[in-house]
């Protein structure tokens, strides 16, 4: 069933957001990683939020979040991997998509540097999902760059289809089924010609025909590449519209300061401008 809004971040700004577009008795998904998972959610003392000075992080975070979840909005945990905007949206998380008519885009600060090589193989040998671009790689030798908690579970989920998978990643990981190699590197890059040949690791290539980089999050940028952005953060106007119709952000992604009370004020006022958009 597609939602009215779905909301990529459940940080203070993604929950403002929820809470402030079920006052408008919309649908609501918020997709994002644990409340707990939160950066606020480690501060000692937040001193500087209007009315509740004092407060640690961890409580703050679990008001915000159960002020959401009593208001009637619905969450997924885990990490949008890839993002269709037609007729709607349509958002993969692991197997799943899940659909929405309008879309906030509040994932914080998205801190992804990109290996040489990631970007121009991208749609070339070089993906962020294995559940969705597994199966091209079936019969074929592909490395799965570990940077998320679940890359492992992806990795198993690749060798199950066929593919012959290497494992690379800094540390060691938890849950890789037996008979997949793992190499432990950090210095990594992409390397091809017209598509994607190896991956270089710690500078011994890996030869391949497919990387799959898992990491915690995927840059809005990647999911929608027409998305503007301006000094290396998301472009938006004063109602928090992007330039693309629908897509609406708050929050750390369109900069600076990074404060809770700003994070909050964008999201509710993101969420009023979606519930706008919905209405026409």
């Amino acid at each position: 069933m597609a939602h009215d809004l779905i909301i990529l971040g459940s940080g203070p700004a993604g929950l403002a957001a929820a809470v402030a577009a079920r006052g408008r008795n919309k649908s609501i998904l918020v997709i994002g990683n644990r409340w707990q998972d939160s950066p606020l959610a480690k501060a000692e003392r937040v001193d500087n939020y209007p009315g509740l000075p004092g407060r640690t992080g961890l409580a703050l975070m679990e008001e915000f979040y159960q002020h959401a979840a009593s208001a009637g909005a619905e969450f997924v945990t885990g990490r949008a991997i890839s993002l269709l905007a037609w007729n709607g949206f349509s958002v993969t998380v692991g197997s799943q998509v899940y659909g929405g008519k309008a879309l906030i885009l509040a994932p914080g600060v998205v801190r992804l540097a990109k290996y040489p090589g990631e970007a121009e193989f991208l749609g070339r040998g070089v993906s962020y999902c294995a559940t969705c671009d597994g199966m091209f790689y079936r019969g074929k030798p592909v490395t799965v760059v570990g940077l998320a908690p679940d890359a492992p579970h992806e990795a198993n989920y690749l060798r199950g289809l066929g593919c012959q998978v290497v494992y690379v990643s800094p540390h060691q990981p938890q849950g890789l089924e037996e008979g997949i190699p793992y190499v432990k590197a950090s210095r990594l890059a992409v390397r091809g010609e017209d598509a994607v040949t190896a991956l270089e690791a710690d500078g011994a290539a890996l030869p391949c025909a497919g990387v799959f980089i898992l990491r915690r999050a995927v840059a809005p940028t990647d999911l929608l590449p027409d998305l503007e952005t301006e000094e290396g953060v998301v472009k938006v106007d004063r109602r928090m519209a992007t330039n693309l119709p629908g897509v609406f952000a708050a929050g750390d992604c369109t900069g600076a300061p990074l404060q809770v009370s700003k994070a909050v004020g964008e999201g509710h006022v993101a969420a009023l401008s979606a519930c706008e958009f919905l209405d026409q």
